[in-house]
């Protein structure tokens, strides 16, 4: 990999250094950098008449290419077709949260140093603003069309990462929205329709083109020694229907996204880069993809040469194509796919199916209308990128996610009674830690010792010389002298990329070193409030602080990107009033003990001892649950309205009864016609504290107590409001029968139980009957 990322490294910056100029306030390609330049001469093909239709232009394209041509379109790194006036381009481009220079695409410096930094996304989801993660890909993919109009980026994003969070101890845990199906799901559909959708609104052109991954059952990287490269994930119908395909199926469904990227690790023995089911069944069929499927980078060079999956190379190149791989990150599919259409093993149409997928994303994207300067966003350049309502919006989605876990009434400090404050941590005075993996170059970093010292007098002592915190008895010393000294003591520990990343799982979840002994000495030596901020993308076991009376208050803060020391010093004074629900259940350090991390089954065993996973089926005990959190204020939640009965109407082909084809019990999705039926829920939510604030509302629903494979309970909607104090508003809630309140039996059939079923909304219940009606 080192080796190709530095060929392609050349290549981009000849590209780059010979490829831009000024034009009409912003910074666009040069001649001969772009497909169908006039300039050139080279546009006149058929495949550059815009008037044409995009199915009609792409057929033209391939149809003019020779085999040899075809195979190196295949790969990311595409080869120039000089004689079409085609140009090379890097497919491969990132923007998790914010445009990153991870990929061979982007690359930073010149007239674009960086760009803006939002919070890491699982601090992001941390918000359940669902308005919030739209306007987050809006404005990257602002910044992303200025950068490709800089010649510093591509047009193909691949992101976001929808996986589940399955396991606390995940290393990527960090990237994406936590553990539930739904949450995943809204957060996927928002952030791609942010990045993807044009100003006018049209579906079949492209801002940016998005790609949701890793396509499925991917969430174990490099764990007591299982490697995602040659991990087989053993997953049953049920657990891949109702758990780890939800949100790529919204994805491509709901979010219209233009690319889904298979993963390295195998599913039930295939590898899923050539898996014909997954790929050409499901995503293209199933859910009919309007787009491309990329595998992950050199993954078929992986299930190759790693997995022994193909008894040539000619063979595995072949699969790959077969089960509906459109483009290789890699080289393999360049190296081998001519040998296999000569050695039949693959056709030469297959070959022109999957250019056809690749190219009409790229039409429309418009990189082949001509000169980019006189296309939709043409006007943007450096002056679009770390702008001031663009950082602004990075500060407030970290505001938005922090959640506040303890609180013995010290929190929010006050200034007046803050004449010096002690800011201990390894993590206190970090920048790079705080913008997580998959970033780019932020346009600057508030540190949280600098966003602290804003609002009073501090005095910084680390404690430790990292994250790992071995050895550091004479950092530690001086922390506790430090805390001595002050009114206050703000501790700020937690991970950073050394500890959880990609190729990084965890083994444990407690704080790493001596980091627990950090902040027990530092808050039996302080003299006042001692606030534990924990920076991670994953959870950690802090039983000692959540009981401790030494500690007043816990808040997590995530990895919450460039703005992230304002964040979290304006969440501590009271500037802000936290909102944040955590997304993610925090176990106890047994769990990493007792359960294995390659176990993916997520409903418990009661004659094993297996506990399960998440909220949805855990039975053991937690640390924190998913959608805690806590505010400076207090919310009353009243009912207005929720009905007591639900009538489904049954096809007219069926009937309920146990003789009959259909059960009482519960009834097939697809023998009902609850199609687009939805459940109406009214709550007023009162705020009878003295501050504003936002408070997130989950409605959970439980299914009735004979279906034994249910989820404990499920989310079935969520709404954060803003209240002011004193002021009462009203939220409606409209879940999808047939969607939200089914469950999945264990042959992966979506199923609608038939009975009473509770509905739980904070600390309320109400009670629902769903009956079948003829």
């Amino acid at each position: 990999m080192f080796i190709r990322f530095m060929e392609n490294f050349v290549v981009v910056l000849i590209c780059i250094g010979v490829g831009v100029f000024f034009n009409g306030g912003s910074f666009v390609q040069s001649a001969g950098s772009i497909p169908c330049d006039p300039s050139t001469g080279l546009n006149l093909f058929p495949f550059c008449n815009t008037s044409m239709a995009i199915g009609d232009r792409v057929k033209d394209l391939v149809g003019r290419l020779t085999l040899q041509e075809k195979v190196q379109q295949l790969v990311d790194g595409n080869t120039a077709i000089p004689r079409l006036g085609i140009p090379v381009y890097q497919w491969w481009s990132e923007a998790l949260h914010g445009v990153s220079n991870v990929g061979h695409g982007t690359k930073f410096g010149g007239s674009i140093p960086g760009a803006t930094s939002f919070p890491q996304v699982i601090l992001t989801a941390a918000s359940f603003n669902t308005s919030l993660w739209k306007e987050i890909g809006r404005v990257v993919s602002t910044e992303a069309r200025a950068m490709y109009n800089a010649g510093q980026a591509g047009l193909t994003f691949w992101s976001p990462n929808v996986n589940i969070f399955r396991d606390p101890r995940w290393g990527r845990g960090q990237e994406t929205p936590g553990e539930d199906p739904l949450v995943a799901s809204l957060y996927a559909t928002n952030y791609v329709q942010g990045l993807q959708e044009t100003d006018g609104g049209d579906p079949n052109r492209l801002k940016v083109a998005a790609c949701c991954k890793h396509y499925t059952a991917y969430d174990v990287d490099n764990w007591k020694g299982f490697q995602r490269y040659t991990f087989d994930a053993i997953v049953s119908q049920q657990d891949l229907e109702d758990t780890y395909d939800v949100p790529f199926k919204s994805c491509v469904v709901n979010g219209n996204v233009a690319s889904v990227m298979c993963s390295y690790n195998k599913v039930n023995g295939v590898p899923t880069c050539a898996d014909k089911n997954l790929l050409a069944g499901t995503i293209r069929g199933n859910w009919s993809l309007n787009g491309y499927i990329v595998s992950d980078c050199d993954s078929v060079s992986v299930y190759y040469n790693q997995q022994h999956w193909g008894a040539t190379p000619e063979d595995a190149a072949a699969d790959a194509i077969n089960a509906g791989l459109d483009l290789d990150c890699g080289s393999f599919l360049g190296q081998h796919t001519e040998a296999a259409v000569n050695e039949s093993k693959v056709t030469e149409s297959a070959v022109d199916q999957a250019l056809i997928n690749t190219f009409t994303v790229l039409m429309r994207l418009g990189r082949f209308d001509g000169d980019p300067a006189l296309q939709p966003y043409g006007n943007l350049g450096p002056n679009d990128v770390c702008t001031n309502e663009n950082q602004q919006l990075a500060l407030e989605a970290a505001r938005e996610g922090i959640v506040l876990l303890k609180n013995d009434g010290s929190l929010p400090l006050a200034t007046k009674n803050i004449s010096s404050l002690a800011v201990i941590g390894p993590n206190a005075n970090v920048t790079a830690t705080m913008i997580g993996n998959y970033a780019g170059i932020p346009c600057k970093y508030t540190t949280p010792f600098q966003g602290l010292s804003a609002y009073t007098q501090t005095l910084y002592a680390p404690g430790c010389a990292n994250v790992a915190c071995i050895s550091n008895d004479s950092l530690i010393a001086e922390a506790v002298q430090t805390a001595s000294s002050a009114d206050a003591t703000v501790l700020i520990v937690g991970g950073d990329l050394s500890l959880e990343a990609e190729s990084l799982d965890r083994t444990s979840l407690l704080l790493p070193g001596q980091q627990q002994q950090l902040v027990t000495q530092v808050a039996d030596a302080s003299k006042g409030p001692v606030i534990l901020v924990i920076m991670s993308g994953g959870p950690f076991d802090i039983s000692f602080a959540k009981y401790s009376d030494k500690i007043s208050g816990i808040l997590w803060v995530g990895y919450p990107g460039q703005a992230g020391g304002a964040a979290i010093a304006d969440v501590i004074f009271g500037e802000y009033n936290p909102g944040g629900r955590l997304p993610v259940t925090w176990y106890p350090e047994e769990f990493s003990v007792n359960v294995n991390m390659t176990n993916m089954t997520m409903r418990a065993d009661p004659a094993t001892g297996y506990p399960g996973r998440t909220y949805r089926f855990y039975t053991g005990q937690t640390v924190f649950e998913f959608g805690d959190g806590m505010s400076y204020t207090s919310f009353n939640i009243t009912v207005v309205h929720a009905p007591n009965l639900i009538s489904v109407p049954l096809d007219e082909k069926y009937t309920c009864s146990p003789t009959q084809s259909e059960s009482c019990e519960t009834v097939s999705l697809t023998n009902t016609k609850c199609e687009n039926m939805s459940l109406q829920v009214q709550v007023d939510v009162n705020n009878i504290g003295n501050r504003d604030g936002s408070h997130v509302l989950f409605l959970f629903s439980t299914a009735p107590s004979n279906n034994v494979d249910a989820p404990k309970k499920q989310l079935i909607d969520f709404k954060k409001v803003y209240v002011q104090a004193g002021a009462t508003e009203s939220v409606i809630f409209t879940p999808d029968v047939c969607k939200d309140l089914s469950i999945v039996d264990k042959t992966g059939t979506r199923m609608l139980p038939v009975g009473s079923r509770l509905l739980y909304i904070g600390d309320l219940e109400h009670s629902v009957s769903l009956q079948i009606s003829s």
